[in-house]
This record gives C-alpha cells, sequence and structure tokens, in this order.
C-alpha cells in the first residue's frame, strides 16, 4: 500500500494534481501540510485520479479543499481517471460543499428583545386559546342548565370524591402546621408590646381572609389540576377523545363540565375545613405557650368580623373555576407525544397557582376599595 501523498506536476498546459495512497480519515492528518503548500493558480488544473488506492468521505472533502486553493471556485479543476465509486463520492461532496455562513456577533440586548418579544406573543396566543376554551364551556355550562337530565351525575359524585374528600387529610394536616407557625410567629412578635392576646386577632383575620383559602386552592392546584390534566392529556394521547367525538359524545360535557363543577361545590367546604384546622393548630399552641385557655380564643374568636369569614368563601368557587379550567385545557392541549403529557401537566399547575395569585390580589383591591 502506497504511502499518501500529493504530488504537483507543472506542464504546459497548466498544472496537475496527482493524490496517491489511501486518503481516508486516518490519512488526511497526514495531508494536510501537502495541501496547503499548494498555490493558486491561473491556468488549467487537471486532478488525476490514476493513483489513488482509497478515499472516503474525509480524504474527498480535503481533495475538496486542494481544488479550491488552486482556483478559489473549483470549476476549472478537471478531473481525470479514478474509479466510479471515487468519482461518484466526489461529486456528492462537491454538490454538498458549501461556505461557512459568517459568524454574526448577537447583541445580548437585541437577544433579551427578542425573547422577551417571542414570549409575550406566545403568551397572547395561549390567551386567545384560553378565551375560546373558557367560551366553549360556558356555552357548554348554559346548555347543561337548560337541560339537566343530560348532566353526568354520577362522574360528578365521583369527582367531588376525588377531588374534594380525598383531599381532606393532606390539607387538613398542612392547615394545621400552618396555624401553629402563624400563631408561634404572631406571638413571638406581639410578644415584645404585652398584646399576645392579639394572636388570635391576627390568626382569625389571616387564616380566614387569606391564607385558608390560598393555601387550599394552592394544594388543591398541584393536587386536583395536575390530576385533571394527566386524566384527560393520556385519553388525549391514546386518542380516547377523538373515539368519543365519533360516538357523539361531547367531551366538554363528559369530561370538563363534571371536574369544573366538582371543584366549585368541593372547594368551599374544603376551604371550611382547612380554616378549622389551622384555628386548631393555632389554638392549641396560644394554650400550650400563651397561656390563652380555649375558652378565652373563642370568645375573643366570636368577635372577629364575619366578612372575614366570606370573603374568603366569596373566593373559594372563583379559584375553582379557574384551577379546573386551567387543569382541563392543558389536558386538551396535549400532542401525539408522550413527554406532552408531563410537560402540560407542570404548566398547568404552574399556571393555575399563579392565575390564583393574580386573582387573590385582585380580590384584595375590590374588597379594599368596598371597604370590606
Amino acid at each position: 500500500m502506497g504511502v499518501p501523498s500529493l504530488r504537483q506536476d507543472r506542464t504546459a498546459d497548466g498544472l496537475v494534481l496527482r493524490p496517491e495512497g489511501r486518503w481516508t480519515v486516518a490519512t488526511v492528518g497526514a495531508l494536510d501540510r501537502d495541501v496547503d503548500r499548494i498555490a493558486a493558480h491561473p491556468g488549467t488544473v487537471v486532478v488525476d485520479l490514476d493513483g489513488l488506492e482509497g478515499l472516503d468521505t474525509a480524504g474527498a472533502l480535503l481533495l475538496r479543499r486542494a481544488m479550491r486553493r488552486c482556483q478559489p471556485t473549483g470549476d476549472s479543476c478537471r478531473i481525470a481517471g479514478g474509479t466510479e465509486a471515487h468519482l461518484d463520492l466526489l461529486s456528492m461532496v462537491a454538490a454538498n460543499d458549501r461556505e461557512p455562513l459568517p459568524l454574526v456577533r448577537r447583541n445580548a440586548l437585541s437577544d433579551m428583545l427578542e425573547r422577551v418579544g417571542r414570549a409575550t406573543l406566545e403568551a397572547l396566543a395561549e390567551a386567545k386559546i384560553f378565551t375560546g376554551f373558557l367560551g366553549l364551556v360556558v356555552e357548554r355550562a348554559l346548555r347543561a342548565a337548560m337541560t339537566p337530565w343530560r348532566f353526568r351525575v354520577t362522574a360528578l359524585v365521583h369527582q367531588m370524591e376525588q377531588a374534594g374528600l380525598n383531599a381532606l387529610p393532606i390539607i387538613g394536616l398542612v392547615s394545621f402546621l400552618i396555624g401553629v407557625v402563624m400563631a408561634y410567629q404572631g406571638a413571638v412578635q406581639l410578644r415584645l408590646f404585652g398584646a399576645e392576646i392579639y394572636t388570635v386577632d391576627l390568626l382569625a383575620v389571616s387564616i380566614l381572609r387569606e391564607l385558608g383559602v390560598l393555601l387550599t386552592a394552592i394544594i388543591v392546584a398541584g393536587r386536583s389540576g395536575s390530576a385533571f390534566t394527566a386524566e384527560i392529556g393520556a385519553m388525549k394521547f391514546r386518542e380516547e377523545i377523538d373515539a368519543m367525538r365519533v360516538l357523539g359524545i361531547d367531551p366538554v360535557d363528559a369530561l370538563v363540565l363534571p371536574r369544573m363543577l366538582a371543584l366549585i361545590l368541593t372547594l368551599p367546604v374544603v376551604t371550611f375545613f382547612a380554616n378549622a384546622m389551622a384555628l386548631m393548630g393555632g389554638a392549641l399552641l396560644c394554650w400550650m405557650t400563651l397561656d390563652i385557655a380555649p375558652e378565652v380564643f373563642v370568645e375573643r374568636f366570636s368577635n372577629t368580623n364575619p366578612w372575614h369569614f366570606y370573603t374568603g368563601m366569596i373566593k373559594a368557587p372563583v379559584f375553582a373555576a379557574v384551577i379546573a379550567l386551567v387543569g382541563c385545557h392543558a389536558g386538551m392541549q396535549v400532542t401525539g407525544r408522550a413527554e406532552s403529557v408531563g410537560r402540560m401537566t407542570t404548566k398547568s399547575v404552574v399556571q393555575s397557582i399563579f392565575l390564583v395569585i393574580v386573582i387573590d390580589a385582585i380580590f384584595s383591591i375590590f374588597f379594599n376599595v368596598l371597604k370590606v
């Protein structure tokens, strides 16, 4: 086997390049210097392949580079000899040989503005789709209200059990601990002013008005909202929703409305339970650390403005509707790929929690304007 090399023979007509030996990926490193010594030639360039024993893509690219060094365009280089396989490979490399695109130095500020703009357009597009879905659900809900005998009561009861009854243990435990933490932190600060008794008022206002319903909504969004997305998304992935449409069953009637109504009915009840558990935790800590007897706690708590309780209860159905709509809509947006289910489930939880907090802020401003 000959040693790979590149000979240059000058003739009266021009230049002859004679690649010899095996031009493969294992030998092209040794041929770089031979190629770099080639200078541009104004005349005719002939590439004689008779001495070439082997050629692969790496060797063909190097030979193409040698031809470009002789003549930058490489159009006047004529190939002579060679096997049919070598000629086909050189033709393929020549057809795909392109000058690399120039590197464009990007500006960090323009990149950031581009990302923000693209994210804004995507958010607007998603908001448009969600608005259409909301209108569809409202229309189906009004139609179900006019024909209540068509509503699936069994599905409603099942979803109430899954979203409400089965969520009581975790919500009760978390609420109880939150009540303990709130009472402890409030007592530490109020003790500095000798106003430990106002810990009861702090618990009553913060839990009944904000923390009880907000904490419950966040837990339900992470638990039931994600379950809605995963269930409907799995059905969409397995084409069960398309099968329902073929059978004349409306997916909104069968899947969305029972889940949304179940959450609207159960979230206020679960919120009431969460408030009770949080107040029990706070009362227990006040009894253990502040010597506030349970009867004193109840007497102090009875003086709380009832509108604090009503405010939290008014928020609960709204939060429930938002969580159910976002979860079901995300499930409907699942595509034919398996990873889409997980991605949309995560997205629905994030969007639900974000919207719940935003709506809670709007409610706070609204109630403050009304002096409630």
